[in-house]
């Protein structure tokens, strides 16, 4: 297993980390001795980060369990706070114990805030007095290190980076999404403030495994050295110096084995070009499918609406290159679980965007086909139930 430091602390994590969100579930409830088996085999090979999160169902209490059988002081356990719920500062004290309580310890090493998508709603909990709560736990010893977990766009992630001193953070980062969400850029932007970036979704879910198209599989196969997708996604996450630690969320002895197996060999600035190259010909493929072609340069930006333009493109993208359900959970969460919402709908049409835009695009029409497409049914009915579970 390779590690990387934290540059905050100097410690070392491993470059990979456990993910407990996609544990094996039997009639409905996680599978705690299969669950174990995996996890025991993990730390046996050098895992110690361990990410987990309160809204994540039964996982917590799973992981707590397994770690209470004399593991957990070879673990740094991360969870997250689900702030959407937060009204009072009694809510987090709450919210927080629980968390204690579930995962069978008296700290946390990361702890995150969850989702935190823009600044408005960072601004929400520190006007509720999150800072001086934030402050007390850590005095106290309870957590070591605060961070938060992110989905949305560049600038919204930079903003949120310079509103703290935070100790860490989490975002989503694939070679897919090198120029979406936080992107190389907000990640390299934090990597600059000497903050631990943690990956989530290098391999978006394993759709860029089992989801890729047959052309783009077939780059894949006739490239030497022979790796699978999803070795090939791995070691391209790995490949930035600026990661710290990658979450997979393995539920199976096979997946740990073979993730460990990379982790033992996966290092920073280490793909030749011919390799990178291999990633430019597999977007190429899966690109075939998208409906806008936007790069993500953000030229368009901002809106005076307050649209996300690159990311109701980026997400109605996922739609036909990942499924329905990837795109809908991505417009979902980057533009509609925020203070203020950046949904396509909010576009009155006054076409500042399109005289920026180098690619072209008629932004105008586009955004009409992201709100027709992604705005059905069931997005008024989620964005209805987020409305009124949020305590905004």
């Amino acid at each position: 297993m390779l590690y990387r430091k934290n540059p905050k602390n100097g410690k070392e994590l491993s470059i990979l980390g456990y993910g407990c969100l996609r544990f094996t579930k039997k009639g409905g409830v996680i599978d705690q001795k299969k669950a174990e088996e995996e996890m025991k085999a993990a730390i046996e090979n050098g895992v110690n980060y361990f990410d987990t999160a309160y809204t994540y169902h039964g996982s917590e209490v799973c992981l707590g369990k397994f770690l209470a059988k004399g593991y957990r002081d070879k673990v740094n356990i991360a969870t997250k706070l689900p702030h959407y719920y937060i009204k009072t500062i009694e809510d987090m004290e709450k919210c927080f114990e629980e968390q204690l309580q579930r995962l069978q310890t008296d700290h946390i090493e990361y702890y995150l805030m969850h989702m935190l998508n823009d600044a408005a709603t960072w601004k929400r909990l520190t006007d509720l007095g999150m800072e001086a709560w934030i402050a007390g736990k850590k005095a106290e010893g309870k957590i070591e290190n605060i961070g938060f977990s992110f989905h949305g766009a560049t600038e919204q992630f930079i903003k949120i980076i310079d509103a703290y001193d935070w100790d860490f953070c989490q975002i989503q980062f694939n070679y897919m999404d090198e120029h979406s969400q936080a992107g190389l850029r907000g990640l390299q932007y934090a990597a600059g403030k000497g903050l631990p970036v943690i990956i989530m979704e290098p391999l978006r879910g394993g759709r860029l495994v089992q989801g890729l198209p047959e052309s783009a599989k077939r780059v894949f196969e006739k490239t030497t050295p022979k790796r699978s997708p999803a070795e090939w996604g791995l070691r391209w996450v790995w490949n930035h110096p600026e990661v710290t630690v990658i979450l997979s969320g393995m539920n199976e002895i096979e997946q740990v084995e073979e993730n460990v197996r990379i982790a033992s060999e996966a290092k920073a600035d280490s793909l030749s070009k011919e390799e990178l190259d291999v990633f430019e010909q597999v977007k190429q493929e899966i690109n075939k499918k998208i409906k806008v072609p936007c790069t993500g340069c953000a030229y368009c930006m901002p809106c005076p609406q307050g649209v996300d333009i690159p990311g109701c493109f980026s997400a109605y993208n996922m739609r036909y290159t990942d499924g329905w359900y990837a795109g809908f959970k991505t417009y979902f969460m980057c533009t509609t679980l925020r203070k203020n919402q950046t949904n396509a709908s909010k576009c009155v049409g006054c076409g500042k965007c399109e005289q920026h835009c180098p690619q072209s695009i008629p932004i105008r029409q586009k955004l009409k086909e992201v709100r027709q497409h992604m705005e059905g049914p069931v997005y008024h009915v989620g964005r209805f139930v987020a409305k009124h579970t949020r305590k905004d």
